[in-house]
């Protein structure tokens, strides 16, 4: 019998097994992954921005657990001689009517407690000598790291304190009695007093196998990425944003530098008709059948419509996305530009056609389900394990 049994190897699994080990040694956990590596689907897909929190409400999880976390990152990463860097980004304004939009992203940000600045576009050049803009944000609270990296120390820490993890073991069913949970997988049956669901794009299953009505699905949105040729590095120094759009939950085509030095161009964000399709011809029937059955989607592509045959075109044609990225960077060329991994972003959509802005969690008196962990969730990843551990109990009070 575990004391706590965590479903999901990615990032926040892995963070929340390494602050139960803190804050209760000696507990048996186990972390359960069905894939046969950590970190596989969005952390190991993630762009490796450490967030600083600029684009949250001020007072949302996402607001407060960004900031926290990003200095509990970089506090683990200096311990564990993880290689990161605070390059800072701009957020920038190419259109007249941006700069409402900018101005108020900027007082955000000064409301979330940052350290950001507006500049010109002559401070901007001196920053970023390719970009083009008429006003930016430079937000010196932004820098980038290797999630996967991250996850694996994580991995290894868990395992010194005495913390289990099995690869390879799926979860198939759930049942609850008065002894704890039993959990059925693949090759093996758990059985654990807790349980703590970190499943990212199937976490809706995992607590709807537990009986719990969440009110929620999970739509999988797929990001394309481009990268840009190693003799284009040059164009990009640091981080280069567009301004976002207020009413729309991505945050546009932009510039990441890698701490590989590698230079990623986008996401642009697509419905995936698979919730693990990284490729725009991967299906499966039940994923794509869940979509299209749930009304609450129809909803919210009928309000989205502009937006979203804007991510389509520019999904289907290269020129396009070309154009959306030489608004930021007007030098940038097809040529320049080879295609790179995409991602899959698990983002919940509630019954009544909203997209799940903050982290959604959910908690009984035997498990927790962190059902909307989006970006910035790998920044503030740590803060999450630690906030999701303050409200669980320890073994000998379950």
């Amino acid at each position: 019998m575990y004391d706590y049994v965590i479903i999901g190897g990615g990032i926040v699994g892995l963070s929340t097994g390494y602050a139960l080990m803190q804050k209760y040694p000696g507990a048996k956990l186990a972390i359960l992954e069905k894939e046969n590596t950590l970190a596989f689907h969005q952390t190991g897909h993630n762009s490796g921005v450490i967030h600083s929190g600029i684009y949250y409400k001020p007072g949302s999880l996402k607001a407060k657990l960004s900031r926290e976390g990003g200095q509990l990152l970089r506090d683990f990463c200096d311990t564990h001689e993880i290689s990161y860097e605070m390059c800072g980004k701009v957020i920038v304004a190419t259109e007249q009517e941006e700069l409402p939009l900018l101005d108020n992203l900027y007082k955000r940000g000064l409301e979330n407690g940052l350290d950001v600045s507006l500049i010109g576009p002559d401070q901007l050049k001196e920053i970023e000598p390719h970009a083009y803009g008429i006003g930016a944000i430079h937000v010196k609270a932004a820098g980038i790291v290797n999630y996967k990296q991250v996850a694996n120390v994580l991995a290894r820490e868990i395992q010194e304190r005495g913390g289990e993890v099995f690869l390879g073991t799926k979860v198939e069913a759930i049942a609850e009695n008065n002894e704890g949970l039993q959990i059925d997988c693949t090759h093996h049956t758990f059985h654990s007093r807790y349980l703590i669901n970190c499943a990212g794009l199937h976490c809706d299953r995992i607590a709807a196998a537990q009986g719990l009505q969440t009110g929620m699905k999970i739509v999988p949105f797929r990001g394309e990425y481009y990268e840009l040729k190693p003799e284009k590095h040059h164009l990009v120094k640091h981080l280069i944003y567009p301004v976002p759009n207020p009413n729309f939950p991505f945050l546009g085509v932009h510039f990441t530098r890698m701490i590989d030095g590698h230079v990623h161009a986008g996401p642009n964000a697509v419905l995936s008709l698979k919730r693990e399709g990284y490729h725009k011809t991967d299906f499966v029937l039940r994923d794509f059948a869940e979509v299209m059955t749930y009304p609450a989607f129809w909803k919210i592509a009928s309000q989205n419509l502009g937006e979203g045959m804007k991510e389509i075109i520019r999904s289907l044609s290269k020129k396009v996305f070309v154009k959306s990225l030489q608004r930021l960077i007007p030098e940038v060329r097809e040529e320049d530009l080879v295609q790179s991994e995409n991602g899959v972003r698990a983002q919940a959509l509630t019954r009544d056609g909203k997209l799940v802005d903050d982290f959604f969690i959910v908690t009984n008196q035997r498990s927790t389900h962190i059902l909307n962990a989006p970006s910035p969730a790998a920044t503030a990843s740590i803060a999450i394990g630690r906030s999701i551990c303050a409200d669980i109990p320890g073994p000998d009070e379950i």
